[in-house]
């Protein structure tokens, strides 16, 4: 036996599929953002973390300065401006 409300809802759901449907365009659009959100954290993150070696390889000698601008240049993309 089917609980009423339950029963009520999946009338509601059969008769309006457009409801369904844009929740789950809306879901997978959420879902989307909050991944691409977290791409982009962990490239930032990477990101200062290797800035943050160069430096310790400047300050402790094993590179020049001009070495670790070049290493960190060659990441950066290049502006079409």
């Amino acid at each position: 036996m089917v609980d009423p409300d339950l029963q009520a809802i999946l009338e509601f759901l059969s008769r309006n599929e457009h409801v369904v449907v844009m929740s789950f365009l809306v879901g997978g659009g959420v879902i989307w953002v909050a991944l691409a959100s977290v791409v982009e954290l962990f490239k930032s993150v990477s990101r200062e973390r290797t800035r943050r070696e160069i430096a310790a390889y400047i300050a402790e000698g094993s590179m020049t300065p001009e070495q670790g601008e070049r290493l960190l240049r060659a990441g950066e993309k290049k502006s079409s401006c």
